[in-house]
């Protein structure tokens, strides 16, 4: 594997009424039929955070103005809940958006901003470039409906990749395919080394979906934190050799997943079992991870795509490998994906979910980001669901310059846990404090399976009580003015899990059109990972220096400034310190003077002199 060090070397459209003027902006704006809009010109005039910001505050102080009190009459209400309910009968999926308190004024307004969207979206699926910094396809609607890409050759790959994971799961869980070394004779434990997408996605799967008693049970590797790997591997004890390591990295460079792979492969070293014959990699094709796997000749490779990214690849051999592994029907969850896809597709803004979801985030947030997304899953299964929505929502839509190059600092914030346990948490907050959100609850019919009800006490199940919260919860905000959303589906099942995924993906996709930016690159987290990978470098300078004094005779004791100006970075000493705190922490530096708890009274060397670091 590499070393660390080599491995990184819109404007938002404002929601005003006729009368509203904006004179604190100094680009000139035109006006359209209800709203102002910026020009498009060959050189845009970039907005400063502080305007863009400025005009979310200044809309937010305009509420009475610009929007309608929210409809209190119980008639009129239940009218509109009427009129503005979605159900996709095949799916058993219902979408009331009728506690959001959009006007007639604004669905007019969004529909020809939705034409751009839905053609933008169309082209997406064609095989057009929708991520232009990066100059990729986005692809990732192709896995559920192969019919769909733009090359024949995909098509094969997508094809033929499904039925190699159904056929690798089929024959781990018979037992045909066997652990070397373990007196079980099958593999019992699956180990999931990834980050980010390619662990939220499978995690969330696993916590809605796995049975009660899998074929394997499943845990995961998500982060570079020794004593969480630790605990992971200390927690398979002797079924180690039992385990299933699945370790996924598109680009096979990720360190926190290469990490997670070193200490796996350590355990298995000290508890003297080979692990590549039971090692599985899911990475991109001539990848650093996938040439390791190829060479050293692991159990199985499965590919990623550079058309998928990680947010969305809960459909790939990402998500797919492990659900089918844990027994779970991977083909009726891309199933469930592909009729929700289908209905998404649809150009009537009133019969599209995911663009219902879009228009409503939109006039709930003033298409800046101005308040907060809430989920609340009244379902212990779909607890998980908040975590990645965190991900699919706030990597595709925190971004600072839009399409045109305008800084716009766009997003939604996205938080949540599960309901009722929210009745006792923050819900308090969410009624009575700051109004700087709205919510969505995810509401599900089946409570347990037929035949396993019964009654607490005469006419209530314990489900019922639930159903309560959930619906009391919901009037209690919307009485105090706080809007929300209500995604309904019958039960959990691998259907309807493809389809709330593929409902909220397409949604994010489509609110990434209507402000002007690209939902399908996260600069940002690229940003951190070069800094990170700085950090590293300095560190490694820091020892350098610290081991050459330490090889001195006496040995030379140094103070932060000394430590600094010899590695030639004084504008860096607060890093260099939190570098020695770290250290000491670690038993990897000793303290001679002073303590951490003093910056300025410290002095430090290293426990021992190593000659060979010196001449390196």
């Amino acid at each position: 594997m590499a070393s660390l060090s080599g491995l990184f070397s819109s404007s938002p459209s404002l929601k005003l009424t006729k009368t509203l003027s904006v004179k604190a902006l100094s680009s000139p704006l035109t006006r359209g039929d209800s709203s102002f809009s910026f020009p498009h010109t060959s050189k845009p005039t970039p907005l400063t955070l502080s305007t863009s910001r400025s005009v979310a505050r200044y809309i937010s102080h305009t509420d009475a103005a610009a929007k309608k009190e929210l409809i209190k009459d119980p008639d009129a209400l239940w009218k509109r809940y009427l009129d503005w309910l979605y159900q996709q009968k095949d799916l058993g999926l219902y979408l009331d958006v009728s506690r959001v308190g959009f006007t007639d004024e604004f669905v007019v307004e969004m529909e020809h901003r939705f034409k751009a969207a839905f053609k933008a979206m169309e082209e997406l699926e064609k095989g057009s470039i929708a991520n232009p910094d990066e100059g990729r396809m986005v692809g990732h609607y192709w896995l559920r409906n192969s019919s769909l890409v733009p090359k024949p050759t995909l098509k094969t790959l997508i094809e033929n990749t499904l039925d190699s994971i159904c056929s690798f799961s089929d024959d781990i869980i018979s037992g045909k395919i066997k652990p070397p070394s373990s007196p079980a004779g099958r593999f019992t434990q699956i180990l999931s080394v990834g980050i980010g997408g390619s662990a939220l996605g499978p995690q969330f799967v696993a916590e809605a979906l796995a049975p009660d008693n899998p074929p394997l049970k499943i845990r995961f590797i998500d982060n570079t934190d020794p004593a969480g790997i630790d605990h992971q591997i200390a927690q398979l004890g002797p079924e180690l050799s039992s385990t299933l390591v699945i370790v996924i990295s598109k680009s096979g460079g990720t360190p926190e997943t290469r990490n997670g792979l070193l200490e796996v492969q350590k355990a298995f070293r000290e508890a003297g079992l080979n692990f590549a014959k039971q090692g599985v990699a899911i990475t991109q094709e001539n990848s650093l991870l996938d040439n390791t796997a190829r060479i050293e000749g692991w159990l199985a490779r499965f590919p990623m795509y550079d058309w998928v990214g990680g947010r969305t690849s809960v459909m790939s051999a990402v998500g797919l490998l492990p659900a089918a592994l844990q027994g779970i029907d991977i083909r009726e969850m891309l199933a469930g994906a592909a009729i929700m896809d289908e209905a998404t597709r649809s150009t009537s803004l009133k019969n599209n979910p995911a663009a219902l979801l879009a228009m409503c985030w939109y006039w709930a947030s003033d298409g800046v980001g101005s308040k907060d997304m809430v989920i609340l899953p009244y379902k212990d299964s779909l607890l998980l669901f908040s975590r990645y929505l965190q991900q699919l929502v706030m990597e595709s839509l925190g971004k600072e310059f839009d399409l045109d190059g305008n800084t716009v600092n766009q997003g939604l914030t996205v938080y949540g846990n599960k309901g009722s346990t929210d009745q006792h948490a923050y819900i308090q907050q969410l009624r009575e404090g700051v109004h700087n959100f709205f919510a969505t609850f995810i509401e599900v019919l089946r409570d347990r399976p037929p035949g396993h009800d019964w009654e607490l006490e005469p006419g209530v199940t314990c489900g019922d009580y639930l159903f309560g919260m959930l619906q009391g919860t919901r009037s209690a905000l919307y009485a105090n003015g706080r809007e929300s959303i209500s995604v309904t589906i019958e039960e959990v099942t691998p259907r309807s899990v493809g389809a709330i995924i593929a409902l909220y993906e397409r949604a994010v996709g489509l609110y990434a059109s209507l402000v002007n930016i690209n939902a399908y690159h996260q600069p940002g987290v690229e940003a951190g990972k070069k800094a990170a990978a700085e950090v590293l470098a300095l560190q490694k300078r820091v020892l350098s220096v610290l081991n050459e004094a330490s090889c001195k005779d006496p040995v030379e004791p140094l103070t932060l400034d000394e430590i600094a100006d010899r590695c030639h970075a004084p504008e860096e000493i607060e890093m260099i310190y939190k570098i020695i705190a770290h250290m000491s922490a670690n038993d990897r530096v000793l303290i001679a003077e002073g303590s951490c708890g003093s910056p300025r009274s410290v002095k430090v060397y290293l426990g021992e002199c190593n000659v060979d670091d010196m001449y390196a």
